[in-house]
């Protein structure tokens, strides 16, 4: 197992990680130090564990925004779905309906040349 040393709100912290994902460990601590001082250039020195607590629900809150989303598009996916599914069948029917018309024009053309 791999471990990351990163930094957040200025504090040093040797985090545990599957080997590998080191990289994406650090990003997103650096993501979430952003996060940090940016409320804290915002609401000023309100103390560490209120920001680190108001920065987790703030992306917390755009994970949901995320997840409804996702399940909004996911909605309108099965609807096109239905919709396709509707159309190809209504292309498979026109086109039994065209192959039937095409074969009745070549009998009476056959009948026709038989005289």
């Amino acid at each position: 197992m791999a471990q990351v040393t990163v930094t957040i709100a200025g504090k040093i912290f040797r985090i545990a990680c599957d080997d590998g994902q080191e990289p994406h460990l650090e990003s997103l601590a650096h993501e979430l130090d952003g996060r940090i001082g940016d409320m804290r250039k915002a609401f000023g020195e309100i103390g560490d564990n209120r920001l680190t607590v108001m920065a987790a629900i703030s992306f917390l809150d755009e994970r949901e925004d995320v997840k409804l989303r996702v399940a909004e598009l996911e909605a309108e996916l099965a609807d096109l779905r239905a919709r396709t599914e509707r159309i190809d069948a209504m292309v498979a029917e026109s086109e039994d309906e065209i192959a039937k018309a095409l074969n009745d024009v070549a009998a009476k053309l056959e009948t026709l040349a038989r005289g």
